[in-house]
């Protein structure tokens, strides 16, 4: 299995070079030369298996240059409950009618992000061992929220890494600012962007591309890296999960083996949608992947219209970490809808630097809304949503799942479409207690952050997440603010490299 660039299909790198080097050096991203396959009898196998053994096969199937004790000792390492709060690391709620919701928040840092970023630096510094790369990797992260953490905490002290993280300043929610703020290790940075979350990643993406940088770090014995969903060592990952929970909904009498089920992603980057994507072509019965977006609802236009334009209103939403306007894994969706036509990626995506807009063809249309469905909803009704599934369910949702769960509901009352269905429940509730509590009770509480946790906690009835209890102690080590146009020099001087 190869890897080539949605910019030049002509490159062939192996995973572990696409793991390392994280985006090509033409600024597009890596994506398999094939999509592997996997049969209903392989999925019948898994049923009866731990979560990381099930990751063994599906990372066995793309990272075919990793031998199986490496994919195994990447993965006992990143899914155990040392990690993870749950034996089953993903876990599988009942049935909400015709819809179940997967909870994908159980790891370290209370957001979907952990299920790929515990196991990316396994997979990292195996592929550097086995590129025979000697240099120091520098992690750039770009984060709405929930990646930056994640990131922070899987690569904390990691030997032979540093990590630095951009955020928005004003676009996460005060628990997202603290876990990032107040993150321990050595080789860790954080810094704020005057800016929203699309400027902290073109600014990444910049750097990364930038000849002149990519010279001074060699200098100095460094390499760039990434552990964004530009990464095919995140996406990877997230492809095990909605295997996995085909797996286990037949194992658990939901489903019979062979059934078809719908999937609903709350969705920004495009990344978690993505993955369920390439899992529905590898041959699990996925039939209508379901995008939910809030009211930055870029890719539901363009689901529905073909058009994808930026040049719109931005709005700081409950649901922060889908504020965004460039959802980067869309170039991988449309190299594979355009059946690899690099030129025409190159042209859309330029049109997309240049003007904030472009617009697929009529074919490439067809295919998409063959798969894809998009919806959206705005803060009123995902706190609504919140309210009335707790109400309805006993089932407390955050500000993210519920924009999933609202948009599924519409799905249901317009097309009538009662195939069973699995909803990806991104992060925990207790990291937007302010903005669950208001949904719940219909006020706005001015207590503190972490008053607000104990309220909720009693409220819900959900244990308060040890990793979130404990930082209320913890001391504040970030708090730089700078503008976008600092992020290059912010990054040469953390590494004491001269501009």
């Amino acid at each position: 299995m190869y890897y080539k660039s949605t910019r030049d299909k002509s490159l062939n790198v192996t995973s572990a070079q696409a793991i390392a080097q994280g985006i090509s050096a033409d600024g597009g991203l890596f994506i398999p030369s094939e999509i592997p396959q996997i049969s209903m009898e392989e999925l019948r196998a898994l049923a009866d298996m731990r979560y990381d053994e099930r990751a063994n096969v599906v990372f066995g199937k793309f990272l075919t240059d990793f031998t199986p004790e490496e994919i195994a000792y990447c993965t006992s390492n990143a899914y155990n409950t040392k990690n993870f709060e749950t034996e089953n690391i993903a876990e599988l709620t009942g049935a909400f009618g015709d819809a179940q919701i997967l909870e994908l928040w159980h790891g370290p840092t209370c957001a979907f992000k952990d299920m790929a970023l515990q196991i990316l630096p396994y997979l990292l510094t195996t592929s550097l061992k086995k590129n025979g790369e000697d240099k120091k990797v520098v992690i750039l992260v770009a984060t709405s929220g929930d990646t930056g953490k994640a990131a922070l905490e899987g690569f904390k002290d990691v030997p032979g890494t540093e990590i630095m993280v951009f955020y928005p300043d004003h676009g996460v929610s005060s628990m997202q600012k603290r876990q990032m703020a107040t993150q321990e290790g050595g080789n860790v940075a954080v810094c704020a962007l005057e800016g929203n979350f699309d400027d902290c990643q073109n600014g990444v993406k910049k750097i990364f591309t930038d000849a002149a940088v990519k010279e001074k770090l060699a200098a100095a014995g460094r390499m760039f890296s990434s552990a964004n969903s530009i990464n095919w060592g995140r996406l990877a990952p997230q492809i095990v999960y909605y295997v996995s929970a085909y797996a286990e909904m037949a194992k658990r009498g939901d489903i019979a083996f062979g059934d078809t089920i719908n999937v609903v992603v709350p969705t920004g980057n495009f990344g978690n949608i993505l993955a369920a994507y390439y899992a529905k072509n590898m041959g699990v019965p996925i039939g209508k992947l379901i995008c939910a977006s809030n009211v930055n609802k870029v890719l539901t236009d363009f689901i529905n219209t073909g058009v994808y334009d930026r040049n719109r209103d931005f709005y700081a939403t409950c649901s922060p970490s889908m504020d965004i306007l460039i959802s980067s894994n869309l170039e991988r969706l449309l190299f594979l809808l355009t059946d690899g036509d690099d030129a025409q990626i190159r042209d859309w995506f330029g049109k997309l630097s240049k003007d904030g807009r472009y617009e697929v063809t009529g074919d490439v249309l067809a295919k998409l809304q063959s798969d894809f469905v998009g919806g959206f909803c705005d803060d009123a009704d995902t706190k609504k949503t919140i309210r009335d599934f707790k109400e309805k369910y006993g089932y407390t949702c955050d500000t993210h799942t519920a924009v999933a769960v609202k948009v599924y509901l519409d799905y249901l009352g317009q097309t009538g479409d009662t195939t069973r269905t699995l909803i990806a429940s991104t992060a925990s509730p207790y990291k937007f207690s302010a903005s669950v509590l208001e949904a719940i009770e219909g006020t706005q509480s001015g207590a503190d952050e972490y008053a607000q946790v104990a309220h909720l906690a009693e409220v819900s009835g959900l244990p308060v997440p040890a990793s979130l209890a404990a930082l209320k102690d913890k001391p504040v080590r970030f708090s730089e603010v700078i503008a976008k146009e600092d992020m290059e020099s912010y990054v040469l001087k953390s590494m004491g490299i001269d501009g």
